[in-house]
């Protein structure tokens, strides 16, 4: 201890400096720090009160930018199945600069090691790690590198990618660790907003179902609740293309009904074979069947091209059983798009299933209303017989007896004809009888089902089963003796295509607008040679010209030979 008297001691003056200067960067990191976590808190509330999936995503790539203050940002959302990106969102790059860089990265290199090891990682140098092979052209340049994955309810959905920290500085423990704790909020943002996304789409689901269940129960025709139903599931299954197909009796074929959205032309009326199509696939399945890729799948027939620019895709069964099959309904989304997840597909099926309810109680309806008819018929059938007819009977016959009073001639003869005009009034009354009382589904089997028979059991000798295509009410407007003419000019033109075209493809049109029928072959062959034998084609002619229709035979552009054959027919 030292006196009042004695010098003091002093600290180097240096040293103090030096304390001083670590006790501000302390403060300092003190500060930061609590900057940092506080910019951290205002990260996990911004992403969490989004309820958009999109936005919620886009919110998420922008905080982690922010947060550890990287130029860019992505964040890659992992496919179905598991090996792959299948969305890519990023901060930091231009529209420009991806245009120039071509399509988004599908998950290998750099980034495919966070899928193959979803556990943190940090690198000074991406060029240096034994995983990365390089950029391409137009990609900006990157060196540091941090990535998290992010989880939801225990399964990976995506992992964070950051790169270039401002300032030319790597990323730091405690940049994966702030990284780390927004990736768990990002978690549970993702999982709420798709559980906000799940609820909203199960409820468009169930409006759609009501409102085709009003409509059916309302007297809409068949035609227009397809409709609807096709209409419904394109729109909320966020597809370019919705199809209906119903099975045709007779036949192990179906033929698409109704057709909506990018390129509907060129499926309406199709006749698709079962193990051949999509469509055909899920019916004989009972079971939805999906595609990645629709226009490459080997499953589906390519003729005829009707998937341009078309890719995943998925069939579900309209009913269940066999018994309860309705028909099918397929979906399919451009190319790019994501692929259908199995609770999409699911929600799609419970939509197919509730419309196959609703179809069954408007059909028994609409039988409950047909027996109401036929039963009414039948009255009034009754009621002709045995009132009008026997009165009628009973006035002709006391006619019949004053005639032999009558001494007049003319008047007798008056009364004679007068008989005569009850007997054929009696005649008229039994044939209304029997026309009352005959009911519908005695008839041979429809058009339709004809030609499908008669292009299956061409398909062995041609050596390729041909596309079909029939559009209008082929069944109703055409007479059976028109369908006839119709089913022995398509077996023509099918035997002749199998004899001389040598073809590899053909293809079957039918078509009514109640005004004519329209039928048109055309085939992939060297086409018809000049100075060969025409008989056949002679017949085609005499047949459309016996019903007041003509023929005619055209050579396409890409080579081959067409044959349209149309008749006009007969107004009610």
């Amino acid at each position: 201890m030292t006196g009042p008297d004695e010098p003091r001691v002093r600290l180097p003056q240096l040293k103090l400096d030096e304390l001083l200067e670590e006790l501000q960067a302390r403060i300092n990191a003190a500060r930061g720090t609590q900057e940092r976590v506080h910019s951290l808190l205002e990260a996990v509330l911004s992403v969490g009160r989004e309820l958009d999936l999109e936005q919620v995503l886009h919110s998420i790539v922008e905080a982690a930018a922010v947060l550890v203050d990287a130029q860019y940002a992505a964040l890659g959302v992992i496919g179905p199945d598991g090996r792959r990106l299948s969305a890519f969102h990023t901060v930091g790059v231009t529209e420009e600069q991806i245009a120039e860089i071509g399509p988004y990265p599908e998950g290998h290199g750099i980034l495919g090691e966070l899928i193959r090891h979803p556990q943190p990682l940090r690198i000074p140098r991406i060029s240096g790690h034994p995983a990365s092979y390089g950029f391409p052209p137009g990609h900006p340049p990157m060196s540091s590198f941090l990535g998290v994955p992010i989880r939801v309810r225990d399964q990976v959905f995506g992992n964070l990618y950051l790169t270039e920290k401002r300032g030319g500085a790597e990323f730091d423990e405690e940049d994966e660790s702030v990284l780390s704790t927004l990736a768990v909020a990002a978690g549970v943002a993702i999982d709420n907003a798709r559980l906000y996304e799940e609820s909203r789409l199960r409820e468009r689901w169930l409006l759609a179902n009501a409102e085709i269940s009003h409509s059916l129960m309302s007297g809409i025709d068949r035609a227009g609740s397809l409709g609807l139903i096709a209409e419904r599931a394109r729109e909320i299954s966020g597809s370019a293309l919705a199809a209906v197909a119903l099975p045709m009796e007779g036949t192990k074929s179906l033929t698409v009904e109704i057709a909506v959205g990018v390129d509907a032309e060129a499926h309406r009326g199709l006749v698709l074979p079962m193990h051949e199509s999509l469509m055909g696939l899920a019916y004989t399945a009972t079971a939805p069947v999906t595609s990645d890729d629709i226009v490459h799948d080997l499953r589906i027939t390519p003729e005829p091209p009707r998937f341009g620019g078309l890719g995943p895709a998925v069939a579900v069964p309209i009913g269940t059983g066999e018994s309860g099959m309705r028909g099918v309904v397929l979906v399919a989304r451009e190319t790019g798009e994501p692929v259908f997840l199995q609770q999409e597909t699911e929600l799609l099926l419970g939509f197919a299933a509730q419309a196959a309810i609703a179809m069954e109680l408007a059909e028994r309806r609409q039988d409950a209303q047909q027996i109401a008819l036929l039963e009414d018929r039948d009255r009034i059938a009754r009621d002709l017989h045995d009132l009008a007819i026997q009165r009628l009977f009973a006035t002709g016959m006391t006619l019949q007896s004053a005639g032999r009073f009558i001494e007049h001639p003319e008047a007798a003869e008056r009364v004679l004809r007068a008989v005569d005009d009850l007997d054929e009034t009696i005649k008229i009354i039994r044939s209304t009888i029997f026309g009352l009382r005959t009911r519908l589904g005695a008839t041979d089997s429809g058009l339709r089902a004809r030609i499908v028979r008669a292009v299956g059991e061409a398909a062995p000798v041609l050596g390729f089963a041909p596309s079909m295509r029939m559009e209008g009410l082929v069944d109703t407007d055409v007479p059976p003796e028109i369908a006839d003419h119709v089913v022995a000019v398509l077996t023509e033109a099918l035997t002749n295509i199998a004899r001389h075209a040598h073809a590899d493809r053909a293809q079957v049109v039918l078509t009514t607008d109640g005004r004519e029928v329209r039928l048109k072959v055309s085939d992939s062959g060297v086409g018809i040679p000049s100075g060969g034998r025409r008989s056949g084609l002679l017949n085609m002619a005499e047949r459309a010209e016996r019903l007041g229709g003509r023929f005619k035979v055209t050579s396409p552009a890409g080579g081959g030979a067409a044959l349209e054959w149309w008749v006009p027919l007969p107004a009610e």
